[in-house]
């Protein structure tokens, strides 16, 4: 599926069972929850936490791709509410990042 097809894809499941985009500023909040939900699980798997009781690696897995997920679900709806292409967002990014970063990493002793 491409990114736009994506988008069209939240765009109707919004119309369909979702009934109506929140607002652009609950959207924003709701992605802040979604990346604290990833923060938490990253935190636990990667970081010092742990989690309160024996967690399957597989189920790690699956617990942070769907955070993952719920997080461009978000990102797609606010994109789709501010009329935002993310395929042309996206090449832009990239321009921009190639541009601007062609030897900055390279140079980067620390890396």
């Amino acid at each position: 599926m491409t990114i736009s097809e994506y988008q069209s894809k939240v765009d109707d499941w919004i119309k369909s069972f979702g009934v109506r985009y929140f607002s652009e500023l609950t959207n924003m909040a709701v992605l802040t929850e979604e990346v604290g939900e990833l923060s938490r699980l990253m935190a636990r798997e990667y970081g010092d936490q742990s989690f309160k009781s024996p967690v399957e690696p597989s189920d790690i897995k699956m617990m942070i791709s769907d955070e993952l997920a719920d997080i461009l679900f978000v990102v797609t709806c606010l994109s789709n509410q501010m009329d935002i292409d993310l395929e042309s967002a996206i090449a832009n990014n990239f321009d921009k990042k190639t541009n601007r970063d062609k030897t900055r990493h390279q140079d980067n002793s620390k890396l």
